[in-house]
């Protein structure tokens, strides 16, 4: 089965399976990835209180956690989620908005990765900082690096971690330390939409539940959000416009778009 096959019949059984992904996200971008989750075909849960989440956690088919607005309540929540996703043996996300910014994103990485995430999702900026390589910039959340410079560094962390690692950029990159996959699917309007990282986390973790082997997984999710990002783009007027369109191109993927599309190597 070539890489096209794959994506094809991983994308077919979620919008079969439909699997439920508990997402720990920020406020800011709920919204979008509740609706781009529900758009692929799978069902988000956005259970927050610590109170909760170890249930939720059990009832679900994946966790997603990101740090991108951090507040005791929900480092908490976060940990427990993680806690109880590495008990059940079910495949979680770990999305490090921002990590370099300040030392409490350091600290609650450093807890989380901890607790053997499936897949590591985030911009070059982010994967170098979690590799260990100081001083590296970054513009609040978004990155001053290139994702070929996270290469290395991301090789480097999956193989530490036992995890797959995403490095998102205008290639991004898939790695489990050993393999390695490069994605150019995506648009330049992409990064101007606030959460669209975010929502391909969740989406990441609805590929997770489904697959066999997180590599491919991860991939086929991040290139077919990509792919869908290109399709929204052909009739979008700036980043707003894409952002309605790149939902409707979510929800009409098919195996004819996804064959003509992809572009992994």
């Amino acid at each position: 089965m070539d890489l096209s096959d794959h994506a094809c019949d991983l994308h077919r059984r979620v919008r079969t399976r439909s699997p439920l992904v508990h997402c720990i996200t920020n406020p800011v971008a709920m919204d979008t990835v509740a609706n781009a989750t529900l758009a692929i075909g799978a069902s988000p849960v956005m259970a927050h209180a610590h109170e909760e989440v170890a249930e939720i956690v059990a009832l679900a088919d994946a966790l997603t956690v990101n740090i991108g607005t951090l507040v005791p309540e929900r480092i908490d929540a976060m940990l427990e989620a993680a806690r109880a996703a590495q008990a059940a043996g079910k495949p979680w996300v770990f999305d490090p908005v921002g990590v370099g910014a300040t030392r409490l994103r350091r600290a609650t990485a450093q807890s989380l990765l901890a607790l053997k995430p499936t897949v590591v999702r985030g911009n070059a900026s982010e994967i170098m900082t979690l590799s260990g390589i100081a001083g590296v910039a970054a513009r609040g959340v978004d990155s001053a690096r290139d994702s070929a410079e996270a290469e290395t560094p991301a090789r480097t962390l999956a193989a530490s971690l036992g995890a797959v690692v995403v490095v998102t950029g205008a290639v991004d990159i898939v790695t489990d330390g050993t393999r390695s996959l490069r994605i150019a699917n995506g648009h330049p309007w992409m990064p101007r939409v606030t959460a669209l990282g975010c929502a391909l986390t969740a989406i990441t973790g609805a590929f997770l539940a489904v697959g066999d082997d997180a590599l491919s997984s991860a991939a086929v999710a991040t290139a077919l959000f990509g792919l869908a990002g290109e399709i929204a783009a052909r009739d979008a007027r700036g980043p707003g416009s894409l952002r309605v369109g790149l939902m409707d191109a979510l929800y009409n993927l098919d195996a004819a778009a996804i064959r003509a599309g992809l572009r992994v190597t």
